[in-house]
């Protein structure tokens, strides 16, 4: 049931991104900003680092290879765990003004590539996934994001989930990790 990628879409949620993370985290205390749901989760600081990490070595790096290489390079891989050195002595405010210059140095150097329309068929080389296509790794940058967002509210959501009672049956945000 998609409505198809489109890039000036795609721009419009990944412009909006840091304003939204901003305006979820920016002022809260501690508690709500480093407060995973489970052993092995993230808190929202965290993912705040994992995103900037990812706007320094990820979406637009790869897409300089698929519009400079195609598939004769392979990416480099990702670093998952990179974020971690990233945020060592950082304050949430460093990060969110870190996560707002790299995304917008992002979109400056995307809207750059001209229209891509005619290239987002363009394959790539992913060191562990394959083949794949610029329009994957954009509306995968997309969805990532979504998938981030929604990851803070829910180690947040976790620190009043023994206090929601009969109501955490009904609440999807608080049923516990998957296994790994």
């Amino acid at each position: 049931m998609g409505v198809g990628f489109d890039v000036p879409e795609a721009t419009a949620l990944l412009a909006r991104t840091p304003t939204t993370v901003r305006a979820l985290l920016a002022g809260l205390p501690d508690a709500w900003v480093r407060n995973g749901y489970g052993a092995g989760t993230w808190s929202p600081f965290e993912v705040l680092g994992h995103l900037i990490h990812a706007e320094k070595t990820d979406w637009i790096p790869r897409a300089e290879i698929i519009l400079g290489h195609g598939e004769s390079r392979a990416f480099d891989p990702f670093d998952r765990a990179g974020h971690e050195r990233d945020i060592r002595g950082k304050t949430l405010e460093d990060l969110l003004g870190e996560f707002d210059r790299w995304r917008g140095e992002s979109l400056r150097r995307l809207a750059a590539f001209g229209d891509l329309r005619g290239r987002l068929d363009m394959p790539g080389l992913h060191p562990a996934l394959g083949r794949v296509t610029l329009r994957n790794l954009l509306a995968t940058w997309v969805v990532h994001d979504l998938n981030h967002v929604a990851q803070m509210c829910k180690g947040m959501a976790f620190l009043y989930r023994g206090e929601v009672g009969a109501w955490e049956r009904y609440l999807s945000i608080l049923a516990p990790p998957a296994p790994r």
